[in-house]
């Protein structure tokens, strides 16, 4: 199964699923990366956005890391990633 596959039998039983806030345990396993890479683009930018539910609590949208992810994509090695 594809990631498309599965965003898509997801969005047909949820049709807030893309919307949904998630921890950041399922956002670092929704983009392929740790939590602390997650916790260092906080703290230095660059990565997706999230919501500060609290001090202590952050949620992300798959929108989000779906975007974020999007503006990254280059289609060879002599293109520049987006660093936003």
């Amino acid at each position: 199964m594809t990631a498309f596959q599965h965003i898509t039998e997801n969005l047909a039983r949820d049709p807030d699923y893309l919307d949904r806030m998630i921890d950041e345990h399922e956002a670092g396993k929704f983009i392929g990366y740790t939590i602390r890479a997650l916790q260092n683009w906080r703290l230095r930018g660059g990565g997706p956005k999230f919501i500060k539910v609290s001090g202590r609590s952050v949620r992300y949208r798959r929108r989000d890391l779906i975007e974020w992810a999007e503006s990254r994509l280059v289609a060879s090695t002599t293109e520049a990633a987006n660093d936003n």
